[in-house]
């Protein structure tokens, strides 16, 4: 089991993806909280504390992995809107999407995102990446303390 004090963030607005995630989450034996967040608007709220989360203890994640195609607010607007923040840069964002535009891949690592991952179609291959995900960025990275 990975480290439960570790949120990871979820941006994905298609049901079966997050469906996927979590059961894949559950099947590598990732516990860590997580938080589903299904458009770009209420992500950016949720990592800046704003609108409906204003008035929410702030807790930054330590991973988020981010679809690219959201409603409301782009991935690569969050991405920016991240890696542009003094606080919250620091926090890794693995980019895990179906987008397989050239340009998306450029323009997430122009912006600073730490992975750009295509999702497969396999159910089994996506377990073994989200494993892969989940070993690395939560178990054998060194992220820097988080501060508000």
């Amino acid at each position: 089991m990975l480290n439960e004090q570790v949120t990871i963030l979820l941006v994905e607005d298609n049901p079966d993806d997050v469906e996927l995630t979590v059961r894949a989450l559950k099947r590598n034996n990732i516990a860590n909280p997580l938080e589903v967040l299904r458009d770009g608007q209420d992500a950016l709220d949720y990592l800046f504390h704003r609108g409906k989360y204003a008035n929410t203890t702030p807790v930054l994640p330590g991973l988020i992995l981010l679809d690219l195609k959201l409603p409301k607010v782009d991935g690569i607007e969050i991405l920016r809107k991240i890696k542009g923040d003094s606080v919250r840069k620091v926090i890794p964002v693995v980019v895990l999407t179906s987008s397989k535009e050239e340009r998306d891949v450029v323009e997430s690592y122009n912006l600073g995102v730490n992975s750009y991952i295509r999702k497969p179609v396999d159910f089994d291959q996506f377990v073994e990446i989200v494993k892969q995900i989940g070993y690395y960025w939560l178990l054998l990275n060194e992220n820097p303390s988080l501060r508000r």
